[in-house]
């Protein structure tokens, strides 16, 4: 039987932060055993039909059942996730608001983006991590380059020869490759797409020599023969990719990049009301089907509770926004 895997994403880090400190939650003793009493709303800043939206309709579903309640998705998209963030922070920290969204929400933005209206250390209360999303490097299948290793050395032979995809200034796959020329000594060029799907094609069709996107918008391409897969940008192994190593693996810890998807409340919710969430998804995170539809989205169900979820921000938001320094990576 598949089992949840109950582990932090940066392992390292978290082991060491386990104990770390989650932001300030009001530790009056405010009863959660009324909670809920009606219905709990799902913030996704994404549209409909993303994989972000599929999670947090799995996950909706279970709660619901669990808790006796309705758990209504908010679809609150635009602005790189800040919109409908912004909404939860400022919501009514009483646990019937919650976000659900991917690291960007909770570090990436954090780091980079200097005028962001709140600060999610101090403004959310992480509830729980509850997937992990891997990135993949691939190349053309008709690629001279068959490992990691050939490609950056290409790359240190001609600087800013060898060209990536990216969503755009900041995005996962850019943090990615700023995170592969320091911890390689080489230069890329980054080159944004709208999406993976234009980068995919850009990819097979030769307009670029690689690309860094999700294992759920590579791997059907990777197993259609059309792409090969060089590496997986992050810690752990990827299920859909199995074979591939990880950067760690390739001498390259620097590199590592893990994307994940997570539940938060607005500062200030009651510590038993996020006590009870916790304790929840924790459960909900349990049942295989959720497990199997988290999956089918590419990624890997996981659960991770508050202190190294918040450990995991601190550490992230610190360590992409010096990669920025240093990169030089200017989001507006």
């Amino acid at each position: 039987m598949k089992s949840l895997v109950r582990v932090s994403l940066l392992s390292a880090v978290l082991a060491t932060f386990a104990s770390a400190s989650t932001p300030i939650l009001a530790q009056t003793a405010a009863p959660a055993e009324a909670w809920p009493e009606r219905a709990v709303r799902l913030v996704v800043p994404f549209p409909p039909g993303g994989g972000t939206d599929a999670v947090a309709r799995a996950l909706g579903q279970k709660l619901s059942t669990r808790l006796g309640k309705p758990v209504v998705i908010d679809n609150k998209p635009g602005a790189s996730t800040i919109i409908g963030t912004d909404s939860v922070v400022k919501a009514e920290p009483d646990g019937y608001t919650l976000l659900v969204s991917g690291s960007t929400s909770y570090t990436v933005n954090a780091a980079l983006r200097p005028k962001l209206p709140y600060d999610p250390l101090k403004d959310l209360a992480p509830v729980a991590i509850i997937a992990r999303a891997p990135l993949v490097v691939v190349v053309s299948a008709a690629s001279p380059h068959k490992d990691l290793a050939s490609l950056l050395a290409a790359a240190k032979a001609a600087p800013k020869t060898v060209n990536y995809a990216t969503f755009g200034s900041g995005s996962a796959p850019h943090l990615v490759g700023a995170l592969l020329e320091q911890a390689a000594g080489v230069r890329l060029q980054d080159v944004p797409y709208r999406g993976s799907a234009q980068a995919m094609m850009g990819l097979i069709g030769g307009e670029i020599q690689m690309a860094i996107d999700t294992v759920a918008s590579a791997a059907p391409h990777v197993r259609s023969g059309k792409l090969r897969a060089l590496a997986i940008a992050g810690n752990e192994r990827a299920r859909a990719l199995p074979s591939i190593p990880t950067v760690r693996e390739l001498k390259l810890p620097d590199a590592a990049f893990d994307g994940w998807y997570a539940v938060a409340a607005p500062a200030r919710t009651p510590a038993p009301i996020v006590d009870k969430l916790m304790k929840e998804v924790e459960a909900a995170m349990r049942d295989v089907q959720l497990q199997d539809q988290i999956r089918a989205q590419g990624m890997e169900p996981v659960f991770v509770g508050p202190k190294a979820m918040h450990a995991a921000m601190e550490d992230e938001i610190g360590r992409y926004r010096a990669l920025a320094h240093r990169a030089q990576i200017v989001v507006e």
